[in-house]
């Protein structure tokens, strides 16, 4: 799929469901020139009547145009108002498509971008669509009709001032083909440092509390200010770019303005033409000189506008989220490891030669020192990364080839690092949802949050990634979110690890008690009650799978995980 097709998806969006309202804001936007053009004619029809004295026709004048200007606030007003309504649904499209193109990805396509390039797409640079591509558009049009009309009203006075206009219009149109590349590069380079800006400024404010730790304010002020005298820069060049276009079209609508007036005067002096004609087609230079100032810049800023349309086209297209076969939300044999090995870089393997086999309606338990590759398991398993060698299958599919939807709808992460919206604890269970109320209270309680609801209420609010909440407060809420979800298979990354140990135990004894679910459970918890309602435990290092078996077999074996397990007690 070419860039322009793409672009075009885009385009589209700003149209889909609201041509009446862009035909109707066209329509007056058009109409309103009509004011110009009729104001200048009343000015030569005055100065003509002046000069033949008739005070008769000087006052039906006056009443006509009395009238015609009711008219004018009329269509001026319909103007305001379509147009409104057209860029609010157009802007509103546009990001919604934007965002839908987002959510497509996967896990694994997001991962490997950062936030701020669509934070930056988003904001600064929508904003600039809007401005610069929307609004400037029909712009673009009142001057075009505006241009139109007055060429045409020339015509029919004078055809040697309409002559001289359009040779002296040639001169702007040439300066604004000539720098209107310039100025579209320069808004693509603003964007770009936008969005380096936007993801420094995310990143301080995520880390403040290390910053302030550690004492690092100066360094961290020395970073900012050397990104903001950047971002202002590139910013200054854009606005100086566009200056010196701004200014050689003033310059070219000066002397469009000033070539026209001397020919006017001539013809005048010579008996071509009336004064009043002279008047007229003076005040109609205004209908000249604006759009030869303001078409080749708003032209210019346009295209400069669509480079950032192509930019959101790329990121939202960038790391796609795959296609692939659809798999049932159950698990039917086993999912399957045969000789994975996986690296984050190469040469440095992180998981080496694992085969393993998850059974369904089992419990396993995955142990072992920290940086011995558990948590990168759970990560491949969620087809998070695609570059290990050897195979994983489900139900003898290859992960692969599974439809990332579908595979979410099979299993379920509670992760060490919680996310909450900052919304109500019931929104957050949910995540914005419809479920039975029997299902809430049913996650609430096995998660071990009923105190924390009775407390504050369900609708209590989290704040900003749950700054309300303990961090196992916000551990029980992700552990409830999972388990109201229901999927068959149950990955858990020390998701207990915020906990009390009480509070830890209770949450993982009912998360053992389930039936009917695959749990694969990763810990640094090596309780001997729990262990032993695992049906098998799995003990890495250094990536490898050193031994697995029941608690029992292991203590038994009295090797990796007897040390591990002694250690842990002692």
């Amino acid at each position: 799929m070419n860039p322009s097709t793409d672009r075009r998806a885009y385009t589209r969006a700003f149209y889909q469901g609201n041509r009446l309202n862009f035909a109707l804001a066209l329509l007056f936007t058009v109409l309103s020139t009509g004011a110009m053009l009729y104001l200048s004619w009343v000015l030569g029809e005055v100065t003509n009547l002046m000069a033949a004295s008739d005070l008769d026709e000087l006052g039906r004048t006056l009443s006509v145009t009395l009238i015609s200007l009711a008219g004018i606030l009329a269509v001026e007003l319909l103007t305001y108002y379509y147009k409104s309504r057209f860029i609010h649904k157009a802007m509103r499209q546009y990001k919604d498509l934007a965002f839908s193109r987002l959510s497509e990805k996967s896990i694994s396509a997001f991962s490997r971008e950062t936030t701020s390039r669509y934070l930056s797409a988003l904001t600064n640079d929508a904003n600039s669509v809007e401005e610069n591509y929307l609004n400037r558009s029909l712009l673009l049009i009142y001057h075009g009709a505006l241009f139109v009309g007055g060429m045409t009203m020339m015509l029919a006075m004078s055809w040697q001032l309409a002559l001289a206009a359009i040779v002296l219009c040639l001169i702007p149109i040439a300066c604004a083909l000539a720098m209107g590349g310039g100025l579209a590069r320069r808004e693509r380079a603003m964007s770009d440092q936008n969005e380096r800006f936007v993801a420094q400024v995310k990143d301080f404010l995520s880390g403040f509390s290390i910053i302030k730790s550690f004492k690092a304010e100066g360094e961290v002020k020395q970073l900012f200010c050397a990104t903001n005298a950047e971002t202002e820069r590139v910013k200054e060049r854009r606005r100086r770019w566009e200056g010196m276009l701004s200014g050689a079209t003033q310059v070219c609508g000066v002397l469009l303005q000033m070539g026209i007036f001397f020919i006017g005067a001539w013809l005048a002096i010579t008996g071509s033409i009336q004064m009043g004609t002279v008047l007229v087609i003076l005040n109609l230079c205004n209908c000249f000189t604006a759009p030869i100032q303001i078409v080749p810049q708003y032209w210019a800023s346009r295209k400069a506008a669509l480079a950032l349309v192509d930019k959101l086209d790329q990121v939202t297209r960038e790391n796609a989220g795959r296609s692939g076969r659809a798999i049932p939300p159950v698990l039917k044999q086993a999912i399957a490891l045969e000789g994975v090995s996986f690296g984050y870089e190469e040469g440095r393997p992180v998981l080496q030669g694992l085969s393993i086999r998850f059974e369904p309606g089992k419990r396993y338990a995955v142990v072992g020192p920290s940086g011995s590759g558990k948590s990168t398991l759970l990560s491949l398993l969620m087809g998070a990364y695609h570059s290990y060698t050897g195979s994983i299958t489900i139900d003898g599919q290859q992960l692969r080839e599974v439809d990332p939807d579908s595979l979410y709808d099979l299993m379920s992460l509670i992760g060490q690092n919680v996310f909450l919206f900052d919304d109500t604890i019931t929104r957050n269970l949910t995540l914005f949802r419809d479920f039975p109320a029997q299902q809430v209270e049913d996650a609430v309680q096995r998660s071990g949050l009923s105190a924390l609801v009775e407390q504050r209420g369900a609708d209590y609010r989290c704040g900003e990634n749950g700054v309300g909440l303990s961090g196992g407060e916000r551990q029980r809420v992700s552990i409830a979110r999972a388990l109201l979800r229901g999927t068959p298979v149950l990955l858990l990354d020390e998701a207990t690890a915020a906990l009390d140990n009480q509070t830890a135990y209770e949450v993982t004894d009912g998360i053992l008690s389930l039936e009917g679910l695959t749990r694969i459970v990763v810990t640094h918890r090596l309780d001997a009650a729990l262990m032993q309602r695992y049906d098998e435990i799995l003990v890495l290092k250094d990536g490898r799978l050193l031994e697995s078996g029941t608690f029992r077999e292991l203590m038994q074996a009295k090797k990796y995980f007897y040390s591990l397990f002694t250690l842990s007690e002692g």
